[in-house]
């Protein structure tokens, strides 16, 4: 069933509003927004819940937005918006004309469970910028990994931000969030070795053996890792540079590590 909205005093758009803006109304609310026809798609085959659909007839059909969510596995609220409506809640410079709300997933590592016997993880210990959460994402789904942890998470996950640099790599990856301690526990209960990328104690990348249960660990570019991590590692990495700087973006730094791990696995 489909619904119009006219107004902006409408109690439904001024919730998206806050969900757009607000990370506190998102927990409390325990929804999140969605934008965009390939995001939506991922995050059904992601196994997320929607809650409403709002979409803009001007720029996307009703018989569109039907096959969209044709494979959601229950009934979801569908509300036609306005081109004014739609352009104010619109987060994204290319517009697709749509957008929903879904229900938050649990995140917590406590309750994560591993289906591989050889995982590889990528950790991101306390990342902050939403473009850089993005791109190891896209990284992680590009590899195929076991699970991306993040670990003290400055950054709400379900930020729009951190969705819309991601490309919906949010809800392709498996994902789970705790404190640095939590994730090294849970690493060291399942035997997981973990190789942290750091200048201390290090040794280059390419000497270690990643074919066993493996978690590479990444911190920020401003302060590296933190001392939990650096007193827990198997071994400390690092990337060989030339330049004047020793340090390169995150992201770029976990796709190098990441992808030796994958070549010595044979790309499985």
């Amino acid at each position: 069933m489909q619904n119009q909205i006219h107004s902006f005093q409408n109690p439904k758009i001024k919730l998206l509003n806050q969900l757009k803006e607000k990370s506190r109304i998102r927990k409390k609310e325990k929804l999140f927004i969605i934008e965009g026809q390939r995001e939506i798609s991922l995050a059904i085959r992601g196994g997320y819940i929607l809650k409403q659909v709002y979409y803009c007839s001007s720029i996307l059909s009703f018989e569109e937005v039907s096959i969209l969510i044709n494979h959601h596995p229950e009934p979801v609220e569908l509300f036609e918006i306005t081109p004014e409506i739609y352009q104010k809640l619109a987060y994204r410079e290319t517009t697709e004309g749509i957008l929903a709300t879904a229900i938050l997933k649990d995140l917590d590592i406590k309750n994560f469970k591993l289906s591989s016997k050889i995982p590889l993880i990528l950790v991101a210990e306390a990342p902050e910028k939403p473009g850089n959460i993005g791109a190891l994402l896209r990284t992680a789904d590009a590899a195929q990994l076991d699970a991306v942890f993040i670990a003290n998470p400055k950054t709400d996950i379900y930020n729009p931000n951190i969705i819309r640099s991601s490309i919906g790599c949010l809800f392709t990856n498996n994902i789970a969030t705790g404190s640095s301690l939590d994730i090294i526990n849970f690493l060291r209960h399942q035997n997981i070795n973990i190789y942290g990328a750091a200048l201390q104690a290090s040794v280059n990348y390419h000497t270690q053996d990643y074919t066993k249960p493996t978690a590479i660990v990444v911190g920020t570019e401003a302060t590296g890792l933190s001392e939990d991590f650096l007193s827990h590692t198997t071994q400390n990495i690092k990337i060989p540079m030339n330049g004047i700087i020793d340090s390169m973006n995150v992201s770029v730094a976990a796709g190098i590590l990441i992808f030796e791990a994958k070549r010595q696995r044979g790309f499985n």
